[in-house]
């Protein structure tokens, strides 16, 4: 998704696409906010969903950790660690909220 001087940009290890600007939020025109905050609000919505695809990913490693080495035990924990981390960030995320400053 494109948009005069913002983008967002699909991060792979999110599974969401989250802004890019290229500029300060309050030098934005109000329309370009408005705009920005519309598509904000539909990638956000994808949230909750991705969260839910995650955690259901963490637990099908986790029953697969029980019949492993303990090398790939170790290797599957280092996966399992980077997953949580995305669902905290995918959090933070959740909570940003966009506010029209210029009016």
């Amino acid at each position: 998704m494109v948009a005069d001087s913002f983008q967002f940009v699909f991060d792979k290890r999110l599974g969401i696409s989250v802004p890019h600007f290229d500029k300060d939020w309050e030098d934005y025109t109000f329309e370009e906010q408005h705009k920005i905050i519309d598509l904000w609000e539909k990638e956000r919505a994808k949230i909750p969903d991705r969260v839910k695809e995650i955690e259901q990913e963490i637990l099908d490693k986790q029953e697969m950790m029980f019949k492993m080495s303990f090398e790939d035990y170790v290797e599957l924990h280092k996966e399992i660690v980077d997953m949580s981390s995305a669902i905290n960030d995918l959090n933070i995320w959740f909570r940003t909220h966009g506010e029209i400053s210029n009016e």
